[in-house]
């Protein structure tokens, strides 16, 4: 549909040009269009085209957001950022495409079909297809975006957006999502943008404070009334649910004792300097504060994520995003470690947790530091893992 006038002098782009002058990929532009933050005019073909104006104000536009000492929500921000939660690969499978055929029918095809057989999301075939690669790379705002200054007050956080990848592949609109470690609150600003349900329990009164007034901020006035923040021991919370209430469970657990280890250079520069916290909390029931690993470990697995297990529907979802790490001169295969102790573990008589894959979420943007130089190999750990399980029903021998 025609939306504008057309003005002669100005210059037009195609979907793809559009997409390459906002810095986007050619999923996001179809989705601004859907949402109302561009408008497209029609060739007598039927193409879209864009004028450079409207792309040069809907830029000027996504940028002009309030710092937070003056917390109000800007829509079309919120729905930008919305928009960009899933797009980094897409974009890779409308470029093979495009050397397949013309980019015309591309564009116009570019988000494929919906298939009412599909009861896990709200995604396309040619959506689905790229959240199946075993790795991604790590998305983040910039440590200077205003919507990152709460989100860097933690010691450990991890992306809205590629968080928001993993419940927009493993939801529908309305589900509802738990993080047990909800830390500032990245799993409810995810769900809030994609329209999602979300339960996030922490044990530290300072961070699920922020994780509040991060969805005020960040998201819009009165989002919070929408979801639940619970501050308390997940060992403890989770017991007050029923059993099969949650859609999709996903979180980023401490990584044992690592934020309580000297500071280095990297720490003091970036942290200790500008007055940023260094550890989740001196609380003697935060799990970052065990002294053995093998205790935290149990402790992490029986008690939080077989109960998590306990709370997911049957044939749903869990998603726990981990790093490995170094103690001292060893090396701690954390993710592996979590694999072998859930793997096949049964959460009751009838379901058990079965391993789907292991993704990695690759973080390109972090610096290389000269560890070890020039005495011995040790490595640079840029990369976390997503290990996805699954609550399946357990096959009983005859």
């Amino acid at each position: 549909m025609v939306n504008k006038m057309v003005n002669p002098t100005n210059e037009f782009f195609t979907v793809k040009k559009a997409a390459k002058f906002l810095g986007v990929s050619t999923s996001t532009i179809y989705r601004a269009e859907e949402k109302g933050l561009l408008k497209a005019i029609k060739t007598p073909g039927g193409q879209r085209r864009f004028e450079r104006t409207e792309l040069e104000n809907y830029k000027k536009e996504s940028k002009n957001i309030k710092a937070p000492q003056t917390p109000s929500a800007n829509l079309k921000q919120t729905q930008f950022e919305q928009l960009e939660l899933i797009d980094d690969e897409p974009k890779e499978i409308i470029e093979q495409t495009i050397e397949s055929g013309s980019i015309e029918e591309v564009e116009e095809n570019s988000n494929g079909t919906y298939d009412p057989r599909n009861k896990l999301n709200n995604l396309t075939g040619k959506e689905w297809l790229p959240e199946t690669k075993s790795f991604w790379f790590q998305k983040g705002l910039g440590s200077k975006h205003p919507h990152a200054q709460i989100e860097k007050q933690h010691p450990a956080p991890f992306s809205f957006q590629d968080v928001g990848r993993l419940i927009s592949f493993f939801t529908k609109e309305g589900d509802k999502v738990l993080d047990p470690f909800v830390g500032v609150g990245s799993t409810l600003k995810a769900c809030a943008l994609l329209n999602r349900e979300g339960t996030g329990i922490e044990l530290s009164p300072k961070w699920s404070a922020l994780a509040k007034q991060r969805l005020e901020f960040e998201v819009g006035k009165g989002t919070s009334e929408h979801h639940t923040i619970i501050t308390g021991d997940s060992r403890i919370e989770l017991k007050n649910f029923d059993d099969n209430t949650f859609d999709f469970i996903v979180t980023s657990p401490p990584y044992w004792a690592i934020l309580n280890k000297k500071a280095d250079h990297k720490v003091k520069k970036e942290r200790v300097e500008n007055n940023l916290a260094t550890n989740y909390s001196e609380d003697d029931r935060d799990l970052g504060n065990i002294q053995n690993y093998d205790e935290f470990l149990e402790i992490l697995v029986e008690d939080i994520f077989l109960e998590c297990g306990r709370l997911l529907k049957p044939n749903k979802y869990m998603s726990i995003i981990v790093s490995d790490f170094r103690h001292k001169s060893e090396f701690i295969s954390f993710h592996s470690d979590l694999i072998q102790h859930l793997n096949k573990r049964r959460i009751d008589n009838d379901y058990i947790l079965t391993l789907q894959g292991v993704k990695a979420l690759i973080q390109n943007h972090k610096p290389l530091l000269p560890y070890g130089y020039p005495f011995a190999y040790v490595e640079n750990i840029h990369h976390q893992h997503i290990l996805i399980f699954r609550k399946t029903k357990l096959k009983r021998k005859n």
